[in-house]
């Protein structure tokens, strides 16, 4: 999450903790770093899920096993905190080491909500913005050692699966796949030992933290929930 903010640090696997608390060195090699340059902006309805399956599945078809990817161009300045949070969170899905966005003034605005003393805000502004590490829509991009493109406008809302997350799907796919999937025409398949009848299936699922710390996803989901139980959507005991 905290790389949303600018922050570097990742997860270590179980193998270089042993490692450490052992007293044997653990050996970190400089990482090929991967600029993805966003443009546009994510149309209404598309939830910053959508943006984290999609790229998903472009950074795994790129390759970036124990790669840095970072976020330039200006389609970084029109995504909030918690949406940056959703992508960079997915970073075991994409296989990369750490996915981050750069500071801002998103990010500053982030440090304010969170306490922190106006001053220190601007002694933070001030010392990135003189490193050369601040983000505006103005500034030359960072040299990588491979750039990627994704408009944000093309990101349409996606189902993953159905066995792995970088199995995208658009929503008008999912009932093919669901047919597909289960071998049969819809109506031939059992559920709980009864036939189901085409049209009346849902999959609700709120998955790890990648949705749970972003309210806007956790509002939308409830009020999917809300609806669904309105029009009369129950679940088998």
């Amino acid at each position: 999450m905290i790389n949303a903010l600018g922050v570097v640090g990742w997860g270590v696997g179980g193998l270089e903790g042993h490692a450490a608390m052992l007293g044997e060195p653990v050996i970190i090699p400089y990482p090929d770093v991967v600029g993805v340059r966003l443009t546009g902006r994510l149309r209404q309805g598309v939830g910053a899920t959508d943006h984290a399956l999609t790229l998903t599945e472009l950074l795994r078809a790129t390759g970036v096993v124990n790669k840095f990817v970072e976020f330039c161009g200006d389609g970084v300045t029109t995504l909030g905190r918690a949406e940056r949070a959703a992508v960079s969170n997915m970073a075991p899905e994409y296989g990369a080491t750490r996915v981050c966005f750069p500071y801002d003034d998103e990010t500053a605005a982030c440090l304010r909500l969170s306490g922190r003393e106006e001053e220190h805000v601007r002694l933070v502004d001030a010392y990135l913005t003189a490193q050369g590490l601040k983000h505006t829509d103005d500034r030359p991009a960072p040299r990588y050692d491979q750039v990627l493109d994704l408009d944000l406008g093309s990101v349409e809302p996606s189902e993953a699966g159905p066995n792995l997350p970088h199995q995208r799907l658009p929503l008008s796919r999912v009932p093919a796949s669901f047919r597909q999937a289960a071998g049969r025409p819809t109506g031939e398949v059992d559920v709980f030992g009864e036939p189901l009848p085409d049209g009346p299936v849902a999959i609700a699922a709120i998955t790890s933290c990648t949705n749970t710390a972003n309210p806007a996803l956790i509002v939308q989901t409830g009020l999917l929930a809300q609806r669904a139980v309105q029009r009369g959507l129950i679940a088998k005991p």
